[in-house]
């Protein structure tokens, strides 16, 4: 499982910088987008892959790590989602207005010529 999520997070990491080096806003935005989804698979990889692990305290268990779920990565991953949502709203309204403005959407406003 650990494999498999490291894996995720490098392909997903080497994705979005791939993206964010293409000369399109749109690219860059995806980029930033998949890049933002590599560092929250990474700090929820940080608290420790577990199954079957209750995420509530319960009777039933002594409350120690070792038999629930770290909260605090869980809760940095939400924050994280909400902040990269906010991000790619602010980015994609900026890249539709300088489209709008400039005619084209080049990061450096001039198309390659071929």
């Amino acid at each position: 499982m650990a494999l498999l999520l490291s894996l995720a997070v490098g392909l997903l990491t080497a994705c979005g910088l791939w993206l964010m080096l293409r000369p399109r806003s749109f690219d860059v935005i995806l980029g930033l987008t998949l890049l933002s989804y590599a560092v929250n698979l990474f700090i929820f990889s940080m608290g420790r892959l577990k199954v079957d692990a209750a995420p509530i305290v319960d009777k039933l268990r002594p409350a120690t790590l070792s038999t629930h779920a770290d909260p605090l990565p869980q809760a940095l991953v939400l924050t994280a989602i909400v902040i990269s949502l906010a991000m790619t709203a602010l980015l994609l309204a900026i890249a539709l207005r300088s489209r709008a403005h400039t005619g084209t959407d080049h990061v450096d406003g001039e198309e390659p010529r071929a």
